[in-house]
């Protein structure tokens, strides 16, 4: 089986590297760059005028253009009263399978439009198909009971049309949206990329393929594989902010920073552009996604330049085209990158919520950043009983998730307890009781590792691991921390705070060549003029060993 699988990845990554110029050739939607979107072919039993506004509404879905795929499902509504798929249209775009369940408010709007999908009907059987499946997942109360229920539904719509290959990469997206994040087999996750793959040959530029797949392989352990769909998709739909970003998600994955920050420059843009066409004044969502992953970027680089033009950018936010929850994670995120990353400790504990109108009562796990950040700042910064306050508070964030029902597939009560210990063990670390925390740090590791990373996230705005490492070279166990270090590096690599402390760590340990391999990768990372003092001992260990 194994075999098997390296088999399709590498013909994947074939197809996929000449999907640009097949694009270029076959593409449904010939506008140029700004209007370019990919081919999807969804036959529909609708009036032929309003053919390829639902063809581009769906591709559009593909990428996650909610909005914009929302407004070409109702204008082809409007066109043709009696084309029931369009509301069923207008119903998936209420749907967000990766990013977070749908309010209370889209919640009742989706559902709305599926009832109306139902009660318009459709003239084939298969569209019926799609609308029941939709209506399946609007019938049920608890999230992830609507997400299985969907994916059930629509494995069914694609069993019953095995010649409808829409059907099959809608379910492929269904795998992914029930994936259990603590698997880590990646059974789901593998499952839909063998779908994918196997309709690769036909459309080799298609938006949901290229889009999910790198979803599929959306961590440390499988991103080589997604290269090639992370180099493709940017060029198979340039109209999508969404798809400008999302090869930055396997850039991220395996510490490809200048492709990273490339790819989200080209995002932010799109999506500066895009908003002031539909909400002058406001803030993209795509835009603060990706000044997320800059940040992050910028920050492994050192290039604080940027990564503080990044920071007063995302600060000068005033109001939203979604208020949604990409934008609410970027907005506490990004401070906490920017004061962590550097450990400024006195930053870290100032930090406060942002205080824009946001549905935070829908996140309640995206505060606990802050006073993540805030706990740990203020530990190592000499303020204790800030450190403890801010620490109960996230105590109670978590504990309110725990006995709340799950928002959404993601266990974020683990995720947030995984922070709280973490948080405990650098303000246990602080008060002097070194072996409470090594043991709080570890529990909070290898929970963050089981918990997994939500799908939206660049990463930890600091990683557990990384920190148990940090204390345990603290207190003068260079071996162990090294081992820790090369641990986080193999889940975040090219991280600049593992790097720096493993070359540290090996130093100490008596092991200067892998000390000097380090450093040397530190080294290179880094933009020409970084300053910090990691980086004075870098070149001073490299520089003496030749």
């Amino acid at each position: 089986m194994k075999n098997k699988w390296v088999f399709v990845s590498a013909a994947a990554a074939a197809l996929f590297l000449t999907a640009p110029a097949r694009a270029q050739q076959e593409h449904t939607h010939a506008h140029g760059e700004a209007d370019k979107l990919g081919t999807v072919d969804f036959k529909t039993s609708c009036r032929p005028e309003v053919a390829a506004a639902f063809t581009r509404a769906t591709a559009l879905l593909h990428s996650f253009g909610y909005e914009e795929a929302r407004k070409g499902f109702e204008d082809v509504a409007g066109r043709d009263p009696q084309c029931g798929i369009a509301y069923w249209g207008i119903a998936m775009t209420y749907y967000h399978p990766i990013w977070a369940p749908p309010n209370a408010a889209e919640l009742a709007a989706g559902r709305a439009a599926a009832e109306k999908a139902a009660l318009v009907g459709a003239k084939t059987d298969r569209e019926r198909a799609y609308i029941a499946a939709t209506s399946a997942f609007y019938r049920e109360a608890d999230p992830r009971a609507r997400a299985q229920a969907f994916r059930q539904a629509m494995e069914d719509v694609e069993r019953r049309f095995p010649a409808d290959d829409e059907a099959a990469i809608f379910h492929a997206l269904t795998l992914l949206a029930t994936a259990p994040p603590s698997d880590a087999t990646f059974a789901n996750q593998k499952q839909a990329a063998l779908v994918l793959n196997r309709l690769l040959p036909r459309y080799p530029d298609h938006p949901g393929i290229a889009h999910y797949v790198i979803h599929s392989f959306d961590y440390p352990a499988l991103a080589n594989d997604a290269l090639p769909a992370a180099r493709a998709y940017a060029k198979i739909a340039p109209a999508s902010p969404h798809a400008l970003h999302m090869p930055s998600h396997i850039f991220t994955r395996l510490g490809l920073w200048p492709e990273s920050i490339a790819s989200n420059l080209d995002s932010a843009a799109a999506g500066r552009s895009l908003v002031a066409k539909t909400h002058p004044g406001a803030t993209a969502f795509d835009t603060l996604h990706a000044l997320d992953y800059l940040e992050y970027a910028y920050l492994q680089m050192d290039d604080r330049g940027r990564a503080r033009a990044v920071l007063e950018e995302a600060a000068g936010t005033k109001t939203f085209d979604e208020p949604n929850f990409a934008a609410a994670y970027a907005l506490a995120a990004i401070p906490a990158r920017w004061a962590l990353e550097r450990r400024d400790w006195k930053a870290a504990a100032a930090l406060e919520l942002p205080t824009l109108e946001l549905p935070w009562a829908q996140y309640p796990y995206i505060p606990a950043i802050t006073y993540f950040s805030r706990a740990i700042g203020a530990a190592k910064s000499g303020q204790p009983e800030r450190a403890q306050e801010a620490l109960g508070t996230l105590r109670e964030v978590q504990v309110g998730l725990a006995q709340s029902p799950p928002p959404g597939p993601y266990d974020w009560a683990g995720q947030v307890e995984a922070m709280r210990l973490t948080a405990a063990g650098i303000v246990a670390r602080s008060l002097g009781r070194d072996d409470e925390a090594l043991r709080l740090l570890r529990s909070g590791a290898e929970l963050d590792e089981k918990t997994g990373k939500h799908p939206v996230t660049p990463g930890a705005v600091l990683p557990p691991r990384e920190l148990l490492a940090d204390v345990l070279l603290e207190t003068g166990r260079a071996a162990e921390a090294l081992a820790e270090y090369e641990a986080a590096l193999r889940n975040a690599p090219n991280r600049f705070n593992s790097l720096a402390g493993a070359g540290r760590a090996a130093g100490r340990a008596g092991k200067p060549e892998r000390a000097v391999e380090l450093y040397g990768r530190l080294i290179e990372m880094t933009v020409k003029g970084a300053k910090r003092p990691e980086l004075t001992e870098a070149r001073r260990v490299v520089a003496a060993r030749r």
